[in-house]
């Protein structure tokens, strides 16, 4: 019955969601036509980003679902959803006339390019096999090894005092600071102790048996991803495995508890904290994010280009969104609540023989379509929801001038180049680059954080443990 309500509440939004990009009209397709799309996607479905003993494994006496891929790598359900999202993509663009069917690309018509991480690596490959099917597309990437990709890692590349402080104190500026924040999910924490029954737990016997969030502390390093530590982290590792482990099956219960959408939204709503604490102040996201907005840039200038598909991770979504100051629509007929498993930012460009303009969409499968591995097509495609862009207006189609994105990416790339970067990267680093006995771990009060915090802190380059005494 539960599923049923799913498919039928899905099927009475398809239609609302998707006219921004399906269903345009035949005044819309006299006066434009289709130039280039640009896709920014999240990976797929994954296992868990650790495996073995990791923590969230010791945190419930039950038995996890048996993961289809190793840790962190891409699981077969998502291989083949994304199969599926590649056929809908081709479907799309065959009916607006940018591609021919059974495209094989020609030059740099089209680009593919993905993170060297399996996960994001293996996305981009099941895409483009939907997606062109009669071609043998390359995945373009910088590693060869399970590794990041310097585009795609959401890290500091310049940083200075003034600046760290200075995202501080937006981070303490979100909904009344990060502690009053966590606070208000704590109705949450409750509900994910019950589920995986964390008193009895094998943690359990070293004094956890609840989550806790006091000892949260922030550590901003040049050469590093913004990194938070302490009690809520472990909260949001738990969260993350049981919306994956719900993904991969066909039902919304969890460890014998039967759970409505809104509480899996709601447990969503506690990796969203831990997000968008770390990636989307703006000022942070605009030297995170640097590196792909530019990319993006530059895409949409390409003389040749007809269609790049870009393959990286929720954290660029949230990054990108935070330094172009895109506004994200709260998702329907989803768990996550902005940027969900395998979501794409597609940036679309339209001409109308004078003007160049650009659409830009969330497009997304929805819980069902997860869960049931539903085949997609332009008749049954995935959730679509427009995305604006903030201060600026759209016209009476739904398009912006594209002039006006550029400027607004020129003006987040000037912000980047008017940090000042006074520091040395800290990790990796030479020992001499840190002094001995230094740290660089902020509490919420954005204050240096004393040795007696609980937390993992970067000292001289490596991991410190601090134990709370």
């Amino acid at each position: 019955m539960k599923k049923l309500l799913l498919l039928m509440l899905a099927a009475m939004t398809a239609t609302i969601s998707t006219q921004a990009q399906t269903k345009r009209s035949a005044d819309f397709k006299a006066k434009y036509q289709l130039k280039e799309v640009v896709v920014m996607s999240r990976h797929n479905i994954r296992s868990p980003l650790a495996s073995g003993g990791a923590t969230y494994m010791r945190v419930t006496p039950y038995e996890w679902f048996k993961w289809t891929s190793p840790g962190s790598q891409l699981s077969l359900r998502g291989g083949v959803l994304e199969t599926e999202m590649g056929q809908f993509f081709r479907k799309w663009l065959v009916g607006e006339g940018l591609l021919p069917d059974n495209y094989r690309p020609d030059g740099d018509d089209v680009l593919f390019y993905a993170n060297s991480r399996q996960r994001t690596f293996a996305t981009a490959k099941y895409f483009s096999a939907g997606f062109l099917p009669f071609a043998n597309v390359e995945i373009k990437h910088k590693y060869e090894e399970d590794k990041m990709d310097p585009l795609f890692t959401p890290q500091f590349t310049k940083m200075n005092d003034t600046y760290r402080q200075q995202v501080l104190a937006e981070i303490n500026a979100m909904h009344n600071g990060p502690q009053a924040w966590m606070q208000s999910v704590q109705p949450t924490l409750t509900l994910v102790e019950e589920i995986i029954d964390m008193a009895h737990s094998p943690a359990a016997q070293n004094d956890t048996t609840h989550f806790w969030y006091d000892d949260t502390q922030f550590t901003l390093e040049k050469g590093d991803e913004p990194k938070m530590t302490g009690g809520f982290k472990l909260a949001n590792s738990v969260a993350d495995a049981l919306v994956l482990q719900c993904y991969e099956s066909e039902s919304l219960s969890a460890f014998g508890h039967e759970l409505t959408q809104e509480q899996w939204r709601a447990i969503c709503g506690i990796k969203e904290v831990y997000d968008a604490l770390l990636f989307t102040t703006h000022s942070a996201a605009v030297n995170l994010a640097y590196p792909l907005v530019s990319r993006i840039r530059e895409e949409l200038h390409h003389d040749r280009r007809k269609f790049t598909f870009l393959c990286g991770h929720d954290s660029n979504l949230a990054s990108i969104g935070a330094a172009l100051r895109l506004v994200y629509p709260e998702t329907e007929q989803a768990l996550e609540l902005h940027t969900p498993i395998g979501s794409k930012l597609v940036f679309e460009k339209w001409s109308n023989g004078t003007d160049e303009y650009v659409a830009i969409n969330l497009v997304y499968q929805s819980v069902s379509q997860l869960q049931n591995r539903t085949l997609l097509s332009v008749e049954e495609p995935p959730m679509i929801l427009p995305v604006t862009i903030e201060g600026l207006t759209a016209n009476s189609d739904g398009l912006y001038r594209l002039s006006d994105l550029d400027a607004r990416m020129a003006e987040t790339m000037t912000e980047y180049d008017a940090i000042k970067d006074t520091e040395a990267s800290a990790i990796p680093a030479p020992a001499t680059t840190i002094p001995s006995g230094s740290a660089r771990s902020y509490t919420l009060s954005g204050t240096l954080a004393p040795n007696s915090y609980r937390g993992i802190v970067i000292e001289q380059g490596h991991k410190t443990a601090r134990t709370k005494y």
